[in-house]
């Protein structure tokens, strides 16, 4: 006979286990070779490993002491950034071994924010492997919303935690520490409020053509300054710029001449001047021209603009010959330059400001006035 014919209701038909038989793996039972089930016994945690600090209130006590040192550490490091932050003048510079020239003011600053970070965190780690509870424990899971009494016992636990890890009992510990973070506050308070430089709204009102530096002093008087090819630095005379063509633009007098009185600064500040001051220069057909303003403030179809996108300050460099838009590479803000450079598409909020032009005796083209309005972007709040 068959098994099926043998079997008999009631009674147990046993089957050889197979790989691919599956098992229900109930609690305290694992799945041995073969997909027998095989008792086990959890081992349960290790044995927890008493600390000298645990035993003995002298270690806890020098524990103590030694976190406290380190908050301490961190205390003078941003005692140090502070005082060196208005010490040391920006442009000072160091020599260091193996590193050569550098910053002196970012070196010192860089040291003591980090003398000032490492203290805190490790203070932080050392209380915690010297006098905070070490013993592990396990939690069943529950469910999501505990009971009142649960509640009522996290909070009791929580209390506990705090009067475990000392805090209470160790006053030096939570003095240095609450005053190592509350200073550690103070560079970053440093760096945000004195070291972003002038309101905007003044630098960017003012550039190279106004009639020269547009930083120091006095907001300098205006006079006409020839348009010179960028990079070659050679005036442009108004028959060179045929329709359709394109040139790139900076003022006369950017390069530093040693003889100006104002040569030290230019040393320093030329990128920012001719971040400012970059020009577009592009000729148009006349009858293009949509606006009276942009034919007054041209010259036979000549026109200028800022080169620097009114959304955020990008370059804007790329012309459509055939269309006539100027184009931002960053964010595709487009410019009709037929339109007094207005926005048609993109991001940005206002045109590109045009810069008044028109030729001298010699017939090269020279500024007429300045930007009439701040160049660069529009979310800054111009004066």
């Amino acid at each position: 006979m068959n098994e099926q014919e043998n079997h008999q209701p009631g009674a147990e038909v046993e089957h050889e286990p197979t790989s691919s038989t599956a098992v229900r793996l109930d609690e305290g039972h694992i799945i041995g070779t073969g997909g027998i089930p095989e008792r086990f016994t959890n081992p349960g945690l290790p044995a927890h490993v008493a600390r000298a600090a645990d035993l003995d209130e002298a270690a806890a006590r020098r524990a103590e002491k030694q976190v406290a040192t380190l908050f301490g550490l961190s205390i003078l490091g941003t005692l140090a950034f502070i005082v060196l932050y208005f010490a040391i003048d920006l442009d000072q510079t160091v020599f260091v071994p193996g590193i050569g020239v550098t910053n002196a003011s970012n070196l010192a600053l860089g040291t003591t924010m980090a003398l000032g970070m490492l203290g805190i965190g490790f203070g932080a780690v050392h209380w915690a492997k010297t006098l905070m509870p070490d013993e592990e424990v396990v939690e069943e899971r529950h469910p999501m919303r505990a009971s009142d009494e649960s509640r009522e016992r996290v909070v009791k636990v929580l209390a506990e935690g705090g009067e475990q890890s000392q805090i209470t009992r160790r006053p030096l510990i939570k003095y240095t520490m609450g005053g190592a973070l509350g200073l550690f506050a103070v560079p970053l308070v440093l760096q945000v409020a004195g070291s972003l430089g002038p309101m905007p709204q003044k630098s960017l009102s003012l550039t190279f053509w106004n009639g020269g530096p547009s930083g120091p002093g006095e907001d300098p008087e205006f006079r006409p300054l020839r348009l010179m090819r960028d990079p070659e630095g050679t005036p442009v005379k108004a028959e060179d710029v045929t329709i359709g063509s394109v040139f790139h633009i900076m003022p006369e007098g950017l390069l530093p001449n040693p003889d100006d009185p104002e040569a030290e600064y230019l040393e320093k500040h030329v990128l920012e001047e001719k971040a400012k001051a970059a020009v577009i220069l592009i000729r148009l057909d006349e009858d293009l021209i949509q606006s009276q303003k942009q034919r007054d403030w041209g010259h036979q179809g000549i026109v200028a603009y800022s080169k620097i996108c009114t959304h955020v300050g990008c370059p804007v460099g790329l012309y459509e010959q055939q269309t006539h838009h100027l184009l931002c590479p960053c964010h595709q803000s487009t410019f009709d330059v037929t339109q007094d450079c207005k926005v048609i598409f993109g991001p940005a909020k206002r045109p590109l400001p045009q810069l008044k032009i028109t030729v001298d005796d010699e017939g090269y083209l020279v500024s007429a006035a300045p930007f009439a309005e701040a160049v660069g972007p529009s979310f800054w709040e111009r004066g």
